[in-house]
């Protein structure tokens, strides 16, 4: 046993205290004196050593061990109880827990979800209260980037129990219906934010392991998998695709060539104004390269499916996006191009294939072209801030066991910094990094590593994307509003801002459906939340079809 490292003013259990609380937890007569026992060692760990007792009293595996004990149904049952209590009370209070959890120690999640398989009705339900409460307390960030890839190591596994399958799945189809937009507090809805956009770049990865699921001979897995495919689609948050969803989703069902004709063909009567994204990317790109390079592939289908890229690949503003998929698509293009039978389908094919070369800045010849793309923040350039500022204050403490738990903490947060910094909420990044060092540094000095960092990625983004206009203090603000805005049963605005200042004229822009007509109109009628009332604020509002 490593030594055990006082965090508090209370004083450490002792190792013959803490094996006392687990023989109860494993072997009490009643369920209810087992739970009472895993609550107390919980709270006594909470209360002294903190996260370094999990280690230190080697309590992890002791708890996959007796999950998996065959033959004792109680110690089954207590190890679930033990697992809940410390995911329910750990994380608020001390948050690199997380980290030993899901990145240290992951193999115990994989254990809670085989015990969803468990004969014994208790530990099920144990098994299920313990995965809940530990989702419930995660950040976006945390669950993008330490419990998604422990959800998707347990799905390719071909030896899982269906059950746990089952539940993984159903977890994962959580996170990105848990990513959809609403009208909770800016910090929840940035919180979504973050979640859609991180788990949208990692479709491409997610929808092969989803899919294999849609085609698994267990029914309730095949069921699940389908549901979390529907849920997983919610993340592409682009109008044009949405009416052909139904379509795309059943061609992944069922990967017949008359299934892939009607999505290709839905796509082909779309007209695309949206910008397109890797989410979008990530979900069509596998269609249409099968589309492109199956021999069998009609005439027509190529001609439609040529016409969609081309379409498609006009509204990819990102090249960092672009480069990401479309080399996929470029081979079967190229093709089209020069051997399709007829001259109208080779003609559409150069279309589309200068169209992608475009996108993705490069030229005929393959070299890179002229293009201005926005450097993105990469985790080892946040690492390198993050511990140049940890040695400017002192460094860690480095008590037994800390350098093992900071070899996995600084992956995490090197990628939620980063991710927090490109979309442009810099202000998250403080709850990605301070409450993960504290626990490793002398009191006060995560805060100032936490302040530091904060302003060295403000500064970034005041070089990248300028800073801030200052204004003028001598002008009058009449608006400064903050709202939401819905129509119908579709969320338009969500914690947006609305400031106007007097003696200015403002245009407002949006593409069709974007909401530029309803935000009038809820002006006018005075059903803007925070605008001013017409005695301070006089409103006209002309309809456009008025003449």
């Amino acid at each position: 046993m490593q030594p055990v490292m006082i965090t508090s003013k209370t004083a450490a259990p002792s190792p013959e205290d803490v094996a006392a609380i687990t023989n109860t937890i494993y072997n009490a007569k009643t369920s209810q004196e087992s739970l009472d026992a895993a609550y107390a060692l919980t709270d006594s760990l909470l209360n002294s050593v903190g996260f370094r007792g999990l280690a230190a009293y080697n309590l992890l595996p002791e708890i996959s061990k007796a999950a998996t004990d065959k033959k004792v149904a109680g110690k089954r049952e207590g190890a679930m109880f033990a697992i809940g209590a410390i995911w329910e009370r750990f994380p608020p209070k001390a948050r690199l827990s997380e980290i030993v959890f899901l990145m240290q120690e992951s193999s115990i999640v994989a254990t809670v979800l085989d015990s969803l398989a468990d004969r014994q009705s208790p530990v099920k339900e144990g098994a299920q209260y313990a995965l809940d409460a530990l989702y419930g307390h995660l950040s976006a960030e945390m669950k993008v980037f330490a419990f998604l890839p422990v959800l998707v190591s347990y799905l390719r596994k071909k030896t899982g129990k269906w059950q746990g399958t089952v539940g993984a799945m159903t977890l994962l189809g959580k996170m990105a219906d848990d990513a959809k937009m609403g009208m909770e507090s800016r910090d929840v809805e940035e919180g979504k934010d973050v979640l859609r956009e991180a788990m949208g770049r990692k479709l491409a990865e997610l929808i092969p392991i989803v899919e294999a699921g849609m085609h698994d001979l267990k029914g309730e897995v095949s069921k699940s998998a389908i549901k979390t495919m529907n849920s997983l689609t919610t993340l592409l948050q682009n109008d044009d695709i949405a009416p052909r969803i139904p379509f795309l989703v059943k061609s992944i069902e069922d990967p017949s060539a008359e299934a892939q004709r009607k999505a290709i063909h839905a796509l082909s009567q779309t007209t695309f104004v949206t910008i397109v994204t890797s989410p979008v990317l990530a979900l069509l790109t596998p269609l249409l390269e099968r589309a492109l390079n199956t021999p069998t592939t009609p005439q027509e289908v190529l001609r439609q499916t040529v016409v969609v890229v081309e379409n498609l690949t006009k509204l990819v503003h990102d090249p960092v996006e672009a480069r990401a998929f479309l080399p996929k698509l470029k081979p079967g293009v190229q093709a089209v191009r020069d051997r399709a039978s007829l001259p109208e389908v080779r003609e559409i094919g150069q279309r589309a294939y200068d169209v992608i070369l475009k996108a993705i800045g490069e030229s005929e010849a393959g070299t890179p072209a002229n293009t201005h793309t926005v450097e993105r923040t990469k985790p080892e350039d946040v690492l390198s801030v993050v511990e140049q500022e940890v040695g400017k204050n002192g460094g860690f403490i480095n008590y037994p066991g800390d350098a093992d738990v900071w070899a996995h903490a600084k992956l995490f947060i090197s990628n939620a910094v980063a991710e927090d910094v490109n979309q442009r909420l810099v202000d998250r990044l403080t709850k990605n990094l301070v409450p993960y060092l504290q626990p490793l540094m002398d009191d006060g000095k995560a805060d100032a590593v936490g302040a530091a960092v904060k302003e060295f990625y403000v500064a970034e983004d005041n070089r990248k994307y300028g800073a801030p206009v200052k204004e003028d203090d001598g002008e009058t603000e009449i608006v400064n509003a903050n709202f939401s805005l819905g129509y119908g049963g579709m969320l338009l605005l969500s914690h947006t801002n609305l400031r106007l200042l007097k003696g200015h004229r403002y245009g407002l822009c949006g593409r069709n459906g974007a909401g530029k007509s309803t935000l009038m109109r809820s002006i006018a009628n005075g059903k803007l939340d925070g605008f001013p009332p017409q005695d301070v604020v006089r409103t006209c509002f002309v309809e456009h079809n008025q003449g």
